[in-house]
């Protein structure tokens, strides 16, 4: 459950000493590597410096990268926005040089590792100033006295997000519920108590017992929650609504505007903007690698395919990719027939159709190396959830609910669902539904680190998996 960012005076604070922090490392990074490389300071330095902090501030405004988020850890997708503004100003300085044509009249080793060092130095500075703010509210030091209006399942699962996360610096001090004017209710982490009604809550949030108010009423609720937000309209307490509908399963949920009026994302791709653009570098320069790398490889399974059995060496499969549009998925051939009908049967133990041949390259995965070529062509990821045959789509959409939102991304060679040992035959609706339960995990959670992670997991599970065959 996403917690809002605070954009009060706190706000306010904590964004002008990050500016002006990162102001200083990225001026002294400069400095301290032209110590290092033993070179003077000279007019020309501070040029680029000037120009760096000019452009650094314009792009860190659009890329929104000074949200203050109390409620939330500093994520990979934080450090991303971080890395855009970096490359900006990059770009940017480049430019100025080529444009003025006096890129010759700086040192291009200590530029290079300028520009790589630094956004490393600021991500570091924010990760331990993240922990540091933590280790700080945990021991009660700035921390905000909170209430939760509604003893509701909703209420109880924000309350234990805020016990199990004291770094947060969000305390609970009770529920307010006009239907339960006293109690208590049990949470895992123990009771918090029900210590009065709506009213109780408008006379604490006067005599400033209440920093912060969680409404966690139904939306059915509308008309007491309108009297509600009135009232506590006289106070100065912040006031932030919870929707019940974080209780249904979101993917990939997030706050947008159609015009002046607030949206939020019940399933999306996470990979819109940056994220999108990372994603596709990151397809092009790896597939881009590996396939120079397995090349010479390629050709003598391309050989070995030839001698197993008569036909084409590359079997060609319609199966369903992004958005739910077919695309056509390449892989070595391993059997000795190739269907791709209305009705496609899975691969079982010791399966009569597979060729000798076939068996390794299927046991290894090295029959899934000519989908590099469809990474490249930009039909396929490196990581994502696993195309199936359109066969199996049609008769597992029925079936499985929210099958058809792993579509939401394109298929990848490798997924979270096969590193995670659901790789291989699904001969069961549970094996189906285990497999999309990762699949939409990983898009839920997809970060540029989830997916190093699971290519390096990959490498060593391929080759001692049992499952495929």
């Amino acid at each position: 459950m996403a917690i809002q960012k605070f954009t009060g005076p706190e706000y306010g604070k904590v964004s002008a000493f990050l500016q002006v922090t990162d102001i200083l490392l990225i001026v002294g990074s400069l400095w301290t590597l032209t110590v290092l490389y033993e070179q003077p300071w000279r007019t020309e330095h501070t040029i680029v410096v000037l120009w760096a902090i000019g452009l650094f501030v314009i792009a860190v405004h659009f890329s929104d990268v000074y949200r203050s988020w109390r409620g939330s850890l500093l994520r990979s997708r934080e450090f991303m926005r971080l890395l855009g503004a970096w490359l900006t100003v990059v770009l940017g300085l480049l430019f100025l040089a080529f444009a003025s044509k006096s890129s010759q009249e700086y040192s291009r080793l200590l530029y290079l590792t300028w520009f790589v060092i630094t956004p490393l130095i600021l991500a570091v500075w924010r990760g331990w100033l993240q922990i540091f703010l933590g280790e700080m509210r945990k021991r009660g030091f700035n921390t905000r006295a909170v209430a939760i209006v509604g003893a509701s399942e909703l209420g109880a699962h924000l309350a234990e997000i805020f016990l199990e996360a004291p770094w947060m610096g969000l305390r609970p001090v009770g529920f307010y519920d006009g239907r339960r004017p006293s109690g208590l209710r049990p949470l895992h982490h123990g009771p918090i108590d029900v210590i009065g009604n709506l009213e109780s809550l408008i006379k604490h949030a006067h005599e400033g017992r209440i920093d912060m108010v969680y409404i966690a009423l139904p939306m059915r609720a509308e008309t007491r929650v309108r009297e509600l937000i009135a009232k506590l309209s006289d106070t100065t307490v912040s006031v932030y609504m919870v929707p019940d509908f974080f209780m249904f399963d979101l993917l990939h949920a997030s706050w947008g505007n159609v015009g002046d009026l607030p949206v939020v994302s019940i399933s999306e791709t996470p990979f819109y903007g940056v994220d999108g653009f990372v994603k596709r570098m990151e397809d092009i320069i790896f597939a881009g690698l590996f396939l120079m790398l397995v090349a010479i490889p390629m050709i003598f399974i391309a050989i070995g395919v030839k001698l197993s059995s008569p036909g084409p060496l590359v079997f060609r499969q319609r199966r369903y990719g992004l958005r739910g549009n077919e695309i056509e998925v390449w892989k070595f051939r391993t059997m000795s027939v190739w269907e791709d009908g209305d009705k496609v049967v899975q691969a079982i133990k010791n399966d009569p159709r597979v060729t000798r041949f076939g068996a390794f390259l299927r046991r290894t995965s090295l029959d899934e190396l000519p989908q590099l070529i469809n990474v490249l062509q930009g039909n396929m990821s490196l990581v994502g959830p696993r195309p199936h045959a359109v066969a199996h789509n049609e008769h597992y959409r029925k079936q499985v609910d929210r099958y058809m939102l792993r579509h939401k991304v394109k298929p990848g060679i490798t997924g979270l669902a096969q590193v995670n040992g659901w790789r291989g035959e699904t001969d069961s609706l549970d094996k189906m539904q285990k497999r999309i339960e990762f699949d939409l995990a990983y898009i839920q959670n997809w970060s540029l680190w989830l997916d190093l992670k699971i290519l390096f997991q990959t490498v060593f599970i391929v080759f001692k998996d049992k499952n495929a065959y």
